[in-house]
């Protein structure tokens, strides 16, 4: 899937929900859920795959690796990959742009902080001056052959709303797909980013416990906002359960009693793909 079948998606009208995913697992139980969007998150993959937090410390082929692994595991599913900052200037912004359609990227999510970035919803962003981001989007729109490319400002927290505003004016006058203003702190902040910033795809990010109010798609669609991600639902989710599971395995010993917490072993090995692969075994058993 590329980018222009996101486009080709939006262009219906109805609202796109992207969950975040980490790894090839997650992603498919996204697409079984019956997403036909995901988002690959940069904060979930530098938890799972580091064990760190999203204060950059994951790296550009780190990302790519991921998407190249995760993207053909859900041909099916539109993946848009967060690229931080393209991690460098211009030039590592066009190489970026090329490992993300390489891995089978629909799009990229390309943003404004200082490096080393940190999660959107964390205290103590920097941003980098405008003509920086905005030549970093012009390079990405000028390397991409389809990619999906989202302009993303963190600029509301260092500087104000009406800073991070004028960013997203400036960069839907590059001729980005979709502008996202992250972590507004009210429903009145969402009304007036729409308001301002009108004919351009519009991105809200639906963190929970974080900096802006959770709002159903079709709330947030009719504010102004259809390219709407939920990063870490499914992260804060498995965590939860995992944590559970473990501890309740450290007080008792085993899970006899409590296979309710899990799934059967039958039912994940057909997740991910085993009677398609005994069927190729079978075929060429000699």
């Amino acid at each position: 899937m590329n980018g222009n079948d996101l486009r080709a998606r939006l262009a219906t009208g109805v609202p796109v929900l992207m969950p975040g995913v980490w790894d090839p697992l997650s992603a498919r139980l996204a697409a079984q859920a019956g997403f036909d969007a995901v988002f690959l998150s940069g904060y979930a993959v530098a938890g799972t795959l580091l064990g760190l937090p999203d204060i950059g410390a994951l790296t550009q082929t780190e990302m790519a690796e991921v998407a190249r692994r995760v993207c053909p595991v859900v041909a099916d599913t539109m993946v848009v990959v967060d690229a931080d900052t393209g991690y460098g200037n211009a030039l590592n912004v066009g190489r970026t742009v090329d490992l993300w359609e390489a891995a089978g990227a629909t799009g990229l999510f390309l943003e404004d902080q200082v490096w080393p970035k940190r999660c959107g919803h964390m205290a103590g962003k920097q941003v980098v001056e405008r003509g920086e981001w905005l030549a970093k989007l012009q390079a990405a729109l000028d390397r991409r052959s389809h990619l999906f490319v989202t302009a993303r400002t963190d600029a509301r927290a260092p500087l104000g709303l009406d800073e991070a505003i004028e960013r997203g004016r400036m960069a839907s006058a590059l001729g980005v797909d979709a502008l996202f203003v992250e972590a507004p702190e009210s429903v009145a902040e969402l009304e007036l980013i729409a308001s301002s910033l009108p004919g351009v795809t519009l991105v809200a990010n639906m963190v929970e416990t974080g900096r802006t109010p959770l709002l159903t798609p079709t709330e947030l669609s009719e504010i102004g906002f259809d390219l709407i991600v939920s990063p870490l639902s499914g992260l804060f989710a498995a965590v939860q359960a995992t944590g559970d599971a473990y501890a309740r395995l450290a007080e008792v010993g085993t899970l006899r009693d409590d296979l309710d917490r899990l799934v059967a072993f039958e039912t994940f090995t057909d997740l991910v793909g085993l009677p398609a692969a005994q069927a190729i075994d079978a075929r060429y058993d000699v």
